[in-house]
């Protein structure tokens, strides 16, 4: 039994005492408990493969920040690897892939990835982090939507245009499904796996949705992420879709709890939009974490109205930026807690 549960409900839409609050990217270099280990490693990944220091991560700010939720510490590119195709993590650029996806035969020789045999060790991480939270919060599992898993592979690093990936879209689409489907029938298997492990909540990342145009973000990723989705039914699953406004109205016909928003979009728009029966996550801008303490609490404050006191789960709008004061994360976790019971005494 959780001795938290309120992000769990929340995702449910039941009701809750207050609003449940935990940040994208809260295990991270915002925390030097997060600076001083990664400092006695080789490297990124190095930490996300060993299972007890992914652990011990995942724990960190729920110790810390005290967050209503822990997220496994991992990577989205750990997909990829598992299908056969290595990735670097470059200290201050990101992720490197050294061959990437350009023809038949490379998608061909892609694996679906079994999760024991190839992603083991995220599972093992899982296992521990359950053990040692013993109830506190719920856990968070979570992988990469399909297209932006792919946009990776083909592209080979991150970009502000993901012009090659996006070329094979056109070019080839035939090809482009193909991968597509292997990703997302690894993805889903993953995914279980997770949830087996001991995962109380999934969220899909899509986080380069943006880049693509309506049309082509049906066919290249919401069908896909709608069927990662369906296979799911057994834990409440969050879509967070960066970018993607014109695509919630079809999550919204998902078998997802969920929906995260970034920070460019109106929640009360998407409520107007969408109705009561999904619960919405996010949104302030992470940038409004570099204000002063005043600044940060306002800036939640109106968030929570923004919202209202009903199915909400707080959240930045993208994950919390590096360089960001940790004592401010604190303001707007602690401005979260106080301030949301008085929203739901119509308060605030």
């Amino acid at each position: 039994m959780l001795k938290n549960d309120l992000l769990l409900r929340a995702a449910r839409g039941e009701y809750t005492e207050r609003t449940p609050v935990w940040l994208m990217r809260q295990a991270g270099r915002i925390l030097p408990e997060y600076r001083a280990l990664r400092a006695k490693l080789s490297g990124f990944k190095e930490l996300v493969e060993t299972p007890e220091l992914a652990a011990e991560v995942t724990i960190q700010p729920v110790d810390a920040l005290d967050v209503d939720a822990a997220i496994i510490f991992s990577d989205i590119l750990v997909v990829p690897e598992a299908m056969g195709l290595t990735y670097e993590m470059l200290e201050a650029r990101g992720p490197l892939f050294p061959e990437t996806i350009k023809t038949a035969h490379d998608v061909a020789r892609m694996r679906i990835a079994d999760p024991e045999e190839h992603l083991g060790y995220v599972l093992e991480a899982i296992r521990v982090t359950k053990r040692a939270l013993n109830g506190r919060v719920p856990l968070i599992g979570f992988a990469g939507a399909p297209w932006t898993i792919l946009a990776y592979m083909v592209e080979g690093h991150g970009s502000k245009t993901f012009s090659k990936a996006r070329r094979m879209l056109y070019t080839n689409p035939e090809l482009a499904h193909e991968l597509l489907r292997k990703i997302t029938a690894t993805t889903i298997a993953y995914l279980q796996a997770q949830v087996a492990a001991g995962a109380n909540i999934i969220q899909v990342f899509d986080s380069w949705a943006g880049i693509l145009p309506p049309n082509h973000y049906r066919e290249f990723s919401s069908r896909y992420i709608a069927e990662i989705c369906n296979a799911l039914p057994d834990v409440p699953v969050t879509v967070f879709a960066k970018g993607a406004y014109f695509a919630i109205p079809e999550f919204a016909t998902f078998n997802c709890r969920t929906i995260g928003l970034d920070w460019n979009e109106d929640p009360r728009a998407v409520r107007a939009a969408i109705g009561d029966e999904k619960t919405l996550q996010g949104n302030l801008d992470p940038c409004a974490l570099y204000g002063t303490r005043e600044q940060v609490q306002q800036a939640t404050i109106e968030m929570l109205r923004r919202f209202g006191p009903q199915r909400h789960i707080a959240n930045l709008g993208h994950g919390v930026y590096p360089d960001t004061d940790a004592d401010n994360v604190r303001v707007f976790i602690d401005t979260v807690k106080e301030f949301s019971p008085m929203a739901r005494e119509g308060n605030l």
